[in-house]
């Protein structure tokens, strides 16, 4: 990977039951780091290194639906994302480690040990996560009309088991797993975007019910570029019976604005006409992005979706640039 590269894989997840949620992001040249973007302007027109700024980003969410918590007690939300220098730093063909925290592919699974430290209330993040995919796919999808950002939906179908020690917490439920690589900062090429992930819930039936069929995943990619182009790509990954994965199109709905979060940051999600688009749970709200749990409509079919919305011109912005240490510390 050349200056100013990055790659990141990411992994969300909903429990079964509706009351947890993660999401796991690892970053080889993170691409939300105030460190990053500040080497970057230090080492031009040469670059900076990747591997000298990479973190895995945790996230951990209770509470996503109003039914009682199975253990009594709520632990809330708990967030970590410590960047660590080429030092601290392993990577192979099937392992990625930083710091303490590692992820490994076996063929079969990936797992996730996670050990970190929460901000901004130091706390103890501790488990791990087992994500089995169901299917794997290899299809890249250009985003930029340069070609320099792709994104790549790995595991959109998949299974996961959630075992943490701090917070004492264990379930399971559904995950997907995509990844994006670049060979220039993000914010050079976009300015906004909106993206989710959902799964069809049959018509009536709770989020907290029932976690949807687990051999379909429809994804709506919606990209707003610097040059001034939109992007939309809407797909749709399946399993069938005898285990073949397959991607197909589908025409997007008009995206329906959902409520501006408390930074400002608007959103917007497909959701078919004459139907509306609801937050179920805001659970990341940030000076640049958002992430949600939504339901919404598209082609018909009610949807349970992880979505999130960006802000690249927020991002690149100072004073957000200055907010970010204060959740993202650096270990040389």
């Amino acid at each position: 990977m050349g200056p100013n590269g990055y790659v990141w894989w990411y992994i969300d997840a909903l429990s079964d039951d509706g009351q947890y949620g993660l999401t796991i992001i690892a970053f080889i040249g993170s691409v939300f780091s105030p460190y990053y973007a500040w080497a970057r302007n230090r080492a031009a027109p040469h670059g900076a290194s990747p591997y000298d700024h990479c973190a895995i980003n945790v996230a951990l969410y209770d509470g996503l639906s109003n039914s009682p918590s199975r253990t009594g007690r709520r632990h809330g939300h708990r967030w970590a994302m410590t960047e660590r220098t080429w030092r601290h730093v392993a990577a192979s063909d099937d392992t990625f480690r930083v710091g303490p925290s590692s992820l490994h592919w076996d063929g079969e699974r990936l797992t996730i040990d996670i050990d970190e430290i929460s901000l901004p209330f130091p706390a103890t993040l501790r488990g791990r996560v087992v994500v089995k995919p169901i299917g794997i796919w290899q299809d890249s999808y250009r985003l930029d009309e340069a070609g320099d950002h792709f994104w790549r939906p790995i595991a959109p179908i998949a299974s996961v088991t959630v075992e943490m020690d701090a917070p004492r917490i264990a379930w399971r439920g559904t995950a997907y797993v995509d990844s994006n690589v670049g060979t220039a900062p993000l914010e050079s090429a976009f300015v906004r975007w909106d993206w989710s992930r959902g799964k069809q819930i049959p018509p009536d039936t709770e989020v907290k019910d029932d976690a949807g069929s687990p051999e379909s995943t429809f994804v709506v990619y919606d990209v707003h570029r610097t040059d001034g182009t939109n992007l939309t790509l809407a797909k749709t990954f399946r399993v069938s019976p005898t285990g073949m994965a397959t991607t197909g199109d589908f025409v997007s709905p008009r995206h329906q604005k959902l409520p501006t979060t408390a930074w400002g940051i608007h959103r917007a999600t497909a959701c078919d006409a004459g139907t509306f688009a609801t937050v179920v749970k805001t659970v990341e709200d940030t000076p640049f992005y958002a992430r949600s749990v939504v339901r919404s409509v598209i082609n018909q079919a009610p949807m349970v979706a992880v979505h999130e919305s960006l802000s690249l011109s927020r991002f690149r912005s100072r004073w957000v640039q200055c907010l970010l240490p204060f959740k993202m510390p650096r270990r040389r």
